[in-house]
């Protein structure tokens, strides 16, 4: 199983800006030596609580700040650009890293976003995301002349063409045919799963879904396997979460637990944005359950894996059997003001260098 990072990221608005982006550069950079395969970075226009609108534009800065760490768009937001320019900023990137890119893809998730793009009906974001990696993956697959007359983006570059010069051509990736493709999902029993599988993309199931619903993307996942008339098979299928580990139990429980402690803000966030958008079934245990109902430490228990290392060892591998055969483990990106620097970077040390291992040797066996 490989171990990744996934980052909105999310920080308090009041912290500076460029203080975050040097942090969580650090937090990549310290990833990459402790032994982490890959990290993604969310993409979000409109909101200084989540600050990168620009995955490919801030991993470019690490490319040559780290060594083995592959990169990860997660995601960028398809509905809100224009497929030529997603295609060639793709394209250069990959060419960029040598290959280390990882094209992450979605429909977006930030209400602000949406609404700055007149892309608010879910049907029809959905339809213009799909629309929009079709063209991007036509436009990869031959030379010039384009015409790909689609719905929402009508694609055409013939007149002013000259091969000899290299003229009108769009750029193609450095991975053949193009990088890995992944999708991500968070509703209970997503379509995008089973779409990702039919495709042969990788699905990625976010952090704030609670078990039931991670256990459900693994169904669909072996929906869109056999659709497509194959084998199902959890290799690339990506699950996030929240891990605390600390030394013992105790101090574990204690750090997530701490109100001013990076979950404890995470969650507590996250929910009010989700409450104010109506859309908070996705983090409840019991979808029923009256949102006024609701705390922050029920989230925390709910969605948090904690404990020393030999204990997140334990319930790593049980939640996997629990839910599903994922190849990938995605330990999600928390804040690090203050205290919770040090914490959250002996959390990543913890499990890259003794919790990974073992859980490595028990599948193993």
């Amino acid at each position: 199983m490989k171990l990744g990072l996934f980052g909105m990221p999310l920080h308090p608005p009041t912290r500076s800006t460029a203080e975050t982006y040097e942090e969580d550069s650090d937090r990549i950079i310290h990833a990459d030596q402790v032994g982490f395969d890959e990290v993604w970075i969310g993409e979000h226009m409109s909101c200084t609580t989540e600050p990168i609108s620009s995955p490919m534009m801030f991993l470019a800065s690490l490319i040559h700040r780290t060594k083995n760490i592959r990169f990860g768009t997660g995601v960028i937001a398809l509905p809100n650009h224009h497929p030529a320019v997603v295609a060639a900023e793709v394209a250069q990137f990959d060419h960029l890293s040598r290959g280390r890119l990882m094209f992450g893809i979605g429909p977006g998730g930030l209400a602000s976003d949406m609404e700055l793009f007149d892309v608010m009906d879910g049907a029809y974001r959905n339809e213009r995301m799909m629309e929009s990696i079709d063209t991007i993956l036509q436009m990869w697959s031959q030379d010039p002349p384009y015409n790909i007359e689609g719905k929402h983006w009508k694609i055409k570059l013939k007149d002013t063409v000259i091969p000899e010069l290299g003229v009108g051509y769009i750029p193609k990736p450095y991975q053949k045919p193009h990088p890995p493709i992944m999708m991500t999902a968070m509703s209970p029993f997503s379509d995008s799963v089973k779409t990702a599988a039919m495709r042969g993309w990788g699905p990625m199931s976010a952090n704030f879904c609670p078990e039931y619903v991670i256990a459900s993307h693994w169904k669909k996942l072996q929906e869109g396997c056999e659709a497509a008339g194959r084998a199902a098979s959890g290799e690339n299928w990506r699950v996030a979460r929240n891990v605390v580990v600390a030394r013992s139990d105790e101090e574990a429980l204690d750090r997530m637990m701490d109100p001013n402690g990076s979950n404890y803000y995470y969650f507590d966030y996250l929910w009010k944005v989700l409450l104010a958008v109506n859309y908070t079934a996705v983090m409840k245990d019991d979808p029923k359950q009256p949102d006024e109902q609701v705390t922050v430490e029920q989230l925390i228990k709910s969605m948090v894996i904690h404990g020393s290392p030999k204990t997140v060892t334990e319930k790593l591998i049980a939640f996997r059997e629990r839910t599903g055969p994922f190849g990938t483990l995605l330990m999600a990106s928390m804040d690090g003001h203050g205290a919770n620097r040090a914490r959250e970077w002996e959390s990543m040390s913890l499990l890259a260098r003794e919790v990974m291992p073992s859980i490595r040797k028990a599948l193993g066996r």
